[in-house]
């Protein structure tokens, strides 16, 4: 008789450890993976001042836009950060929900002793479809110009790449050197005199490099909010609704979107998201004059499978999309 209470006791105490256990999982610390380019940006500090806040910490690790975005898909990281937007149809990126909380530019860098002070976009196209292969052509050295680039088509920086300048995300690029992630990119442009690369200004005002002006113009906090800058993009946080430890990343997004939250994105020299609303509006009047020129170019090219083309994205046509 004993002996089956003693039984009965013991799984009963079992269950309710196995409960507070479950508790725990649900109130304890959050997890993050994703971009670097968002990590660099304001990840970091606005994690910290969470857990100063709140007491829960959260665990960062980095590997890339599609990394993060996928984790979150498959629950196996509470939430992450993307510095594109979610592939539509896509069974692996299914169950997230995005929540934009900052601006981003994409902004093309080289070594810092490089006498190349600007480029055009139209220049910047031809070096990307490997047209343009020497520094010389843009008053530089005569050395050749060392293209590197993301190896994913997907990656947050090469995704938005072909979607802004291209209007085509399976645009090939004239890479000479390819790398799995920004972070190995960039370094390698700090120790090549001859490399250039795109990368987001977040991460790359944190590098040895020079950040090229882009149609004459900085991807500066100013520019970027005005938009001014061609080139730019919203930074993301993601997660899954079914995750038990949903309603925690929706109160360190509203973290992120408070006042404090912004501050720390600003003082980082990030542009809020909530700050630069009117970007939005700016945004979809590029993505949907950009798509109609691809279908013009499409229906006209000999290769019509072949969408995208640089030419057509001269420097004063994608000035006119974003006007």
């Amino acid at each position: 008789m004993k002996s089956g209470k003693t039984i009965t006791a013991l799984a009963t105490l079992t269950l309710c450890l196995s409960s507070f256990a479950a508790m725990a999982t649900t109130t304890g610390n959050l997890t993050w993976a994703g971009c670097g380019i968002t990590k660099k940006a304001f990840m970091q500090e606005l994690a910290a001042a969470y857990d100063r806040e709140t007491g829960h910490k959260i665990d960062i690790e980095g590997g890339g836009a599609t990394k993060g975005i996928r984790k979150v898909a498959n629950l196996e990281s509470d939430m992450g950060g993307t510095c594109r937007y979610l592939l539509r149809g896509d069974p692996a990126e299914s169950g997230v929900k995005p929540f934009p909380v900052a601006w981003d530019a994409l902004a093309v860098i080289a070594h810092r002793d490089n006498p190349v002070e600007s480029v055009s976009l139209s220049q910047l196209t031809a070096i990307l479809e490997g047209r343009l292969t020497n520094w010389k052509e843009l008053g530089g050295p005569d050395a050749p110009i060392e293209l590197a680039t993301r190896k994913s088509k997907i990656s947050g920086v090469g995704y938005a790449l072909r979607q802004l300048v291209f209007a085509d995300e399976t645009k090939e690029f004239a890479g000479t050197h390819v790398f799995p992630s920004s972070g190995p990119l960039e370094k390698a442009v700090v120790g090549n005199a001859n490399a250039i690369g795109v990368t987001g200004i977040s991460s790359a005002r944190k590098r040895d490099v020079k950040i090229l002006r882009l149609e004459d113009k900085d991807p500066s906090y100013d520019n970027i909010m005005s938009g001014e800058y061609l080139l730019y993009r919203p930074l993301y946080i993601v997660s899954n609704v079914t995750n038990p430890n949903y309603p925690e990343v929706r109160r360190f997004v509203d973290f992120a979107n408070s006042r404090e939250g912004r501050d720390i994105i600003r003082a980082n020299g990030v542009v809020p998201y909530l700050e630069a609303t009117h970007l939005i509006r700016k945004q979809l009047q590029q993505w949907k004059k950009a798509d109609r020129l691809r279908q013009t170019h499409a229906a006209t090219s000999a290769k019509p499978e072949q969408s995208g083309n640089g030419d057509i994205y001269a420097s004063s046509e994608l000035a006119a999309l974003i006007e």
